[in-house]
């Protein structure tokens, strides 16, 4: 036991030590919540409507709290029982901008008002806190829980009541004390300034986390748009590759005495296709996730504009008035592009249905010698469509095929109240077919 008692004195030194660098960073250095715009997350929708009341109670605080700090009737009322009233209002409304502040002057102005008339005090006035004095060290208190730390405000109110238990013992007559009154009206003041801020840091939170979880919802259905992008494309690369392999190995047989070097490179091109085969299974294996479409599904052959008329046909039968058109001269174009066209006219054609009820669609394909214009054109609904809890991120998918292609896409609307989606795929590129 001999050797604990000197540790904790040395323990107890220390923290006497810091006590005061403490009590600096906590009550003084260390600033206040920031005080947050009207807009924002955590702006209080009641925060002007508190500055306004705060300002019409400082002005009814200064002629009760004068009355009180006025020592004898007969002289009237004294000037610098005006200017401390007055003072400790403003005192009180800067508390909205400046609270740590505002709380060391309202501290400061209660106990030098009490010194000042503590000697000629009425015995029967309330000490060493006044009703009034009461009310203006409860709403310094109540506005610095407000914008700090449930700690520091805590701190805060330790002083308070310090500073009051003072006062008491530095009395030089009898008074009609209220320490265990005026104790919970200021514990009342600082826990509904820091509940006030817990909601508001919780409302700011909700806001922030639903900013990030819609974030990560949208980042998620890119990545998924992307590997199912992916997929298609290694599919329609993968049968190509694997034709070229086929076509390679049986080439030598429908040639009569084939010569050596003919074998030669016939089995070079074979081989060539088979490792670039692999290889891009091995990079593009990984795309296919336990969700990814059967083994029969995924090797059924890909969309393009060819089926265009059956997808038209299918909207038709649900209702929808669409008309096609194709304008330029046709020519063929890679698997890459036929297939981006289909799926961007089936999602148009689809975000008509949802969002444009009762309206009609128009379909123009165009062809020219730098690529393929895909242009699908809505006329303005004919009834408001109903809310639709999906996250709509079909626009997200056109547009991420349409640059996978190294094209581009334009969605807007139009003039007379429609929508138009514009897609402008590029007929050679050197990433096409590329994953």
């Amino acid at each position: 036991m001999g050797a604990v008692t000197p540790s904790r004195a040395v323990r107890l030194r220390a923290a006497v030590h810091r006590a005061p660098r403490a009590l600096y960073e906590e009550l003084w250095a260390a600033p206040a919540d920031r005080v947050p715009r009207m807009g924002e997350p955590d702006a209080p929708a009641w925060r002007p409507s508190l500055l306004v009341l705060l300002i019409i109670a400082a002005a009814c605080f200064a002629v009760p709290r004068t009355n009180e700090l006025v020592t004898e009737a007969s002289n009237g009322v004294s000037g610098w029982a005006v200017l401390a009233a007055l003072t400790q209002s403003v005192v009180l409304v800067a508390g909205m901008i400046r609270p740590v502040g505002a709380w060391w002057a309202a501290t400061a102005l209660s106990v030098t008002t009490v010194l000042v008339t503590e000697p000629v005090m009425s015995p029967d006035r309330l000490f060493p806190w006044s009703v009034m004095g009461m009310v203006f060290q409860g709403g310094a208190l109540f506005l610095l829980a407000l914008r700090v730390p449930l700690r520091r405000a805590t701190g805060a109110l330790a002083l308070t009541l310090l500073a009051g238990m003072a006062l008491t013992l530095h009395q030089t007559q009898r008074h009609n004390l209220d320490l265990d009154r005026s104790a919970p009206v200021f514990v009342v003041a600082l826990v509904l300034g820091a509940a006030l801020r817990s909601l508001r840091l919780a409302r700011k939170d909700l806001v922030v986390q639903a900013e990030l979880t819609a974030e990560e919802r949208a980042r998620r259905t890119l990545l998924e748009e992307r590997n199912r992008i992916a997929r298609e494309l290694h599919d329609v690369v993968a049968h190509h590759m694997s034709v070229i392999s086929i076509q390679a190995q049986v080439a030598p047989h429908l040639v009569e005495h084939p010569t050596d070097e003919l074998r030669e490179n016939l089995t070079g091109i074979r081989e060539n296709a088979l490792e670039a085969l692999a290889e891009l299974r091995r990079v593009l294996g990984v795309l296919r996730s336990e969700d990814a479409p059967a083994q029969s599904t995924r090797h059924a052959p890909q969309p393009g504009l060819d089926r265009l008329g059956e997808l038209v046909a299918t909207v038709r039968s649900a209702g929808l008035a669409v008309t096609v058109s194709t304008t330029g001269t046709p020519r063929p174009l890679s698997p890459g592009v036929e297939l981006s066209a289909y799926r961007i006219v089936q999602e148009a054609l689809s975000n008509v249905m949802r969002h444009a009820p009762g309206a009609s669609a128009e379909v123009v394909i165009d062809h020219r010698p730098t690529g393929l214009t895909v242009r699908v054109v809505n006329s303005p609904p004919g009834h408001p469509a109903a809310p639709s809890p999906a996250v709509r991120h079909g626009l997200l998918g056109m547009r991420e095929r349409a640059a996978m292609l190294g094209g581009e896409l334009a969605t807007g609307p139009t003039p007379d109240g429609g929508w138009e989606v514009t897609a402008l795929l590029p007929a050679t590129t050197t990433t096409e077919d590329a994953p």
